[in-house]
């Protein structure tokens, strides 16, 4: 019976020494706001809440990673924006600028404001269309830029300061948000877009 259970023993030992020498990986995450298609990188403004609800993105340096070497680890390519928060109450936006690596808060005059907006709401839905209607929306005789927040279900129209009637939509955008598995800094094993990434879907 000894000589069964020090056979038993010994046979374990690889498996526990093995699995001794595993070496868990770490996940970040955070909200795009670069893509480099070419280089095959991601940058993102890491999430210090890491709380949907009540995201913080106001981590810095921002983060780069490279694209997963395997085709299979990655999801969809994510949507790079420069908006990190809208305050409606203190009517303020927070961009990130990528030439100063820095955020800017921005003071706006709102013109309009609709609270509980959901995303099929015909403020923000083509119903005939059946599909979601473009934002930011940019009106350059106006001078306003309208926003749709779908976490805060809120649609706002703000008129553009004047030193930065030159951004595009894209700058007032949101990114999509980001999470990465890597060991290495800098290099995604895998990369999902919790954006547009649907867990119930079958």
């Amino acid at each position: 019976m000894r000589t069964i259970l020090k056979k038993m023993l010994l046979a374990a030992l690889p498996v526990v020494f093995l699995a001794g020498c595993v070496e868990y990986g770490k996940v970040d995450q955070g909200r795009t706001v670069a893509v480099d298609k070419d280089k095959k990188t991601v940058t993102f403004i890491r999430d210090k809440a890491n709380d949907w609800q009540k995201p913080d993105y106001t981590y810095l340096p921002a983060l780069t990673y490279s694209f997963p070497t395997v085709p299979a680890e990655m999801g969809e390519i994510p949507k790079a924006g420069l908006r990190m928060k809208m305050d409606a109450d203190k009517s303020q936006i927070v961009l990130y600028d990528p030439k100063k690596q820095n955020f800017e808060t921005i003071a706006i005059q709102i013109v309009d404001k609709q609270e509980g907006i959901d995303g099929k709401h015909p403020l923000v839905y083509d119903v005939a269309a059946d599909k979601a209607k473009v934002f930011p929306a940019l009106d350059k005789d106006k001078k306003t830029v309208t926003i749709y927040s779908g976490r805060q279900k809120l649609l706002v129209t703000f008129i553009v300061p004047e030193e930065y009637a030159a951004l595009p939509a894209t700058a007032w955008d949101s990114g999509d948000e980001v999470r990465v598995y890597y060991k290495e800094d800098g290099k995604a094993l895998r990369l999902m877009n919790v954006t547009k990434t649907n867990i119930f879907k079958k």
